[in-house]
């Protein structure tokens, strides 16, 4: 199978030496010109020109998004809901199911944009939060990509540890899976389709072998509480964070596809991409974490919240082929955490838009420096850290797809020839963002209330329940729409405060 069909990575030596030039990469460094003959993209957050925008089927972007959700971490966010919220097994599945219906629209819909604009996701950003406005963004999604990428690492290494009976320490696990992902994103667009169109299966055929060895067990879940409103609202602002924060990321891996591709069928293959795999694990997280307790092998593989143990204890009838299976699972990981490296060396160009000469790749082991040492520390803390982590980071999601959503649908009409396509690293040209991050802030004054943490009850939650996301969606979004009409700069909008 060929690497290099999408990009035909065979071209020119002149060729190669321009575009060496368009991704800040000097054509007079050596290893640079081979890495690139060899398939590493270069390209960091310039937009891909038309000519060069030649990607197809639009299929391929279903399985990046379908591999990277298809994991042990969509399985641990499933069992929160009885393990954190004390919600039955019908309660969680109903609340997994409804809410990812609405919160993978969104990510679903700006992978659209990709095709269209040829921009990266956060540069599209800039024509709403301008160009300096949308580091604050930027800087909101490279948390939430680095938490994310955290969240896998550990899960991997708990994984990968639980097969050799703790003999192989987590930190070494978590180092091995980082390798893995770091190896894939940094060679870039086109070995990371090829990975992500692969990485699914040997996840699919572990997990049907392991419902097959211990589905006898999930048929009969004991009885729960009455769920209440504020528990079952609790839950979905954690989903929410498990899913909306793709829409920071979404046109990255769809900026190389045909502009002439159908809307429509990138938006049901991203949809689709994302609501299958994510509704169907996170559920069988729920429904292996509910039965655990009447399987005595299974409660102790789960002791200390060790999700990979869980699944190791399933997979424990089938001896030593259950091992292998674990480690395939631990590996499940990676499809996400390389994809997610590679957003994030995009990410870092935003944020320091000095750093657009150096290659996309070197930061590729920037995250991975990043990452692995903060995996470590927090190893032994996963649970706690995934409800802070998950619940917080869907608020600021929530309002940055209302502004960003106002922006193209109202103020450009949805079309993408009111994006002055030059413009995309020009100060002066793009909008002043005071409007956008005004909005975005402001936002929080509301959603504060609404929020409720183990750390922080607002007012407005101790009646309703976490409804933080839904108020920045629906805040953000008016204030935006009011700010954005008024075109602000930053002039009238000292004026106006005054």
């Amino acid at each position: 199978m060929s690497l290099k069909s999408p990009l035909d990575l065979e071209k020119p030596e002149l060729v190669v030496w321009q575009e060496e030039c368009n991704s800040g990469t000097p054509p007079s460094n050596w290893l640079a010109r081979r890495l690139l003959t060899w398939g590493v993209e270069a390209r960091g957050i310039s937009p891909v020109p038309l000519e060069e925008r030649v990607d197809h089927p639009y299929s391929k972007i279903f399985f990046v998004w379908f591999s990277m959700n298809f994991n042990i971490l969509s399985f641990s966010a499933g069992t929160l809901g009885p393990v954190a919220f004390g919600l039955g097994l019908r309660d969680t599945c109903l609340t997994i199911l409804f809410f990812n219906l609405l919160c993978c629209a969104f990510p679903a819909y700006f992978t659209t944009w990709g095709p269209k604009l040829g921009m990266r996701q956060m540069i599209i950003s800039r024509y709403s939060f301008g160009y300096y406005g949308v580091i604050l963004p930027c800087i909101m999604n490279l948390i939430g990509m680095i938490g994310f990428s955290i969240l896998n690492c550990i899960l991997g290494g708990q994984a990968l540890a639980s097969v050799s009976s703790h003999n192989l320490s987590w930190t070494v696990g978590i180092i091995v899976i980082a390798v893995i992902s770091l190896l894939v994103s940094f060679c870039g667009y086109n070995v990371l389709n090829w990975y992500e169109r692969l990485a699914w299966i040997p996840v699919l055929i572990t997990f049907i072998i392991a419902l097959g060895v211990g589905g006898k067990h999930l048929s009969s879940p004991p009885p729960a509480e009455p769920a209440t409103a504020s528990s079952i609202l609790t839950f979905a602002s954690t989903l929410a964070g498990f899913s909306i924060t793709y829409s920071g990321l979404s046109s990255d891996f769809s900026s190389y596809f045909r502009p002439n591709v159908s809307s429509w069928k990138m938006f049901f293959s991203s949809y689709f991409g994302f609501l299958l795999p994510i509704v169907t694990i996170q559920c069988l997280g729920a429904a292996v974490v509910v039965a655990a307790t009447s399987v005595p092998d299974w409660e102790a593989g789960y002791a200390g919240g060790n999700v990979g143990g869980l699944l190791e204890a399933m997979l424990h009838p089938v001896g030593n082929f259950g091992k292998f299976l674990t480690v395939l699972l631990s590996l499940s990981v990676a499809a996400n955490i390389a994809a997610t490296f590679y957003s994030i060396s995009i990410n870092i160009q935003v944020f320091i838009p000095a750093l657009v000469i150096v290659p996309r790749y070197i930061f590729s082991l920037v995250a991975t420096a990043i990452v692995v040492p903060l995996s470590i520390v927090g190893a032994h803390r996963f649970y706690q850290t995934l409800i802070d982590f998950l619940g917080i980071i869907g608020y600021w999601a929530s309002s940055y797809v209302a502004i960003v959503m106002i922006e193209h649908l109202f103020f450009r009409e949805n079309d993408p020839l009111h994006y002055d396509s030059e413009a995309w690293n020009i100060p002066g040209r793009l909008p002043s963002g005071i409007a956008a991050v005004a909005a975005g802030v402001a936002s929080f004054g509301v959603v504060v209330p609404s929020m409720d943490q183990a750390w922080f009850v607002g007012p407005i939650a101790r009646f309703t329940g976490d409804i933080g996301f839904e108020v920045a969606l629906a805040v953000s979004a008016i204030l935006y729409f009011l700010l954005g009409g008024l075109k602000l700069d930053g002039e009238d909008l000292f004026d106006l405060l005054l």
